[in-house]
């Protein structure tokens, strides 16, 4: 048997499903030396969500064909909010901050909360949005557009888990969505992003710009909420679809390098 070659780099994807219904989606990006614990750890985190045991995991193990392009994550800040309705309010501020116009931040919220898929229901990747105008660019209404291969290196996820136990947020949920954040802007013509779980138990939330970095929200829906979703704000000017398509769902990013991590502070701090 010819052995691996351990210099080669893989991507490593994770996809469950229950009752049908999208359960639950994580990546990695690892060596054929990683390969093995980090399948298992994603068929272990599919067993064991929230929502319950999923009924089909599939799990999709491919080696990247050119080398990652290495980034920095963006600098978190944590605002302090009274409750969802606050939160969906400052949210829609910093995206107005960012260039989003008033009746596009509106509309995003109510798809968000509506379910942006046919039927009502959460769609399986992200929506775009004309930050001006509101139309929707997304050529699959159901699907969306999908970010993947995305993953941070073995140090940079040292001292992100650092940095975030000392504000006290070193789980899954933030790390991934800082991940995933941080690709996003890289794309562009993409000037902003909007995102809450659908998980009913997970209410914060986030957006995320270059202007003001990944702004989490500790409320941004509430309890028991199953609709949610994120909506990325496209500068028609400076973008074209299938590239950035290509880039979000093809294009392999590892972070390198972490910015910083905030402890939480009320919005008249932070402007």
């Amino acid at each position: 048997m010819t052995p691996c070659d351990k210099d080669l780099l893989y991507s490593i994807r994770m996809r469950a499903e229950r009752g049908g219904s999208h359960l639950s989606g994580a990546e990695r990006i690892g060596s054929a030396l990683d390969v093995e614990r980090m399948a298992a750890a994603l068929a272990r985190r599919a067993m064991t969500h929230p929502r319950g045991c999923a009924e089909s995991i599939r799990i999709t193990v491919e080696a990247l064909t050119g080398e990652p392009q290495c980034a920095r994550l963006p600098e978190l800040t944590t605002l302090t909010v009274s409750d969802y309705r606050h939160g969906r309010e400052l949210a829609g501020r910093c995206l107005e901050r960012c260039g989003v116009a008033p009746p596009v931040v509106a509309r995003a919220i109510d798809l968000l909360s509506a379910g942006a898929a046919p039927g009502g229901v959460s769609m399986r990747g992200a929506l775009l949005l004309d930050a001006t105008t509101g139309e929707r660019l997304d050529p699959d209404p159901a699907r969306g557009v999908r970010v993947s291969r995305m993953d941070l290196t073995a140090l940079a996820a040292s001292e992100l888990a650092h940095q975030l136990r000392t504000v006290g947020l070193d789980n899954p949920h933030v790390r991934e969505a800082l991940i995933l954040a941080g690709k996003v802007l890289l794309t562009p013509g993409i000037i902003a992003e909007l995102c809450w779980s659908d998980d009913p138990d997970y209410v914060a939330g986030y957006v995320a710009a270059a202007a003001i970095g990944y702004v989490r929200f500790p409320q941004l829906k509430p309890a028991g909420e199953e609709c949610g979703g994120r909506v990325f704000f496209v500068d028609r000017a400076h973008f074209e679809l299938a590239a950035a398509i290509e880039f979000l769902q093809r294009t392999p990013v590892l972070f390198d390098r972490v910015g910083l991590i905030r402890s939480p502070r009320l919005w008249e701090e932070w402007i």
